[in-house]
């Protein structure tokens, strides 16, 4: 299912490069929303473990989810 999170600290294209190429990988097409305030990532979480695990990555990237 595709969510879409807001996030924290994500400023410019750099940020936006840097989630996508830590976790395309992980969770496939990643969108980085960079007019929205704040910042929204969307992507397609297919269930809650997932949904926890890329929580807890972008936190560690330094970009914590403020929505869930």
């Amino acid at each position: 299912m595709k969510k879409t999170y807001q996030a924290e600290n994500i400023s410019c294209n750099n940020c936006a490069n840097m989630i996508k190429a830590s976790l395309t990988d992980d969770f496939g097409e990643i969108e980085v929303n960079l007019e929205a305030t704040p910042k929204e990532v969307t992507l397609d979480i297919e269930n809650d473990e997932n949904e926890k695990k890329f929580i807890s990555e972008m936190s560690e990237l330094g970009f914590p989810i403020i929505n869930k």
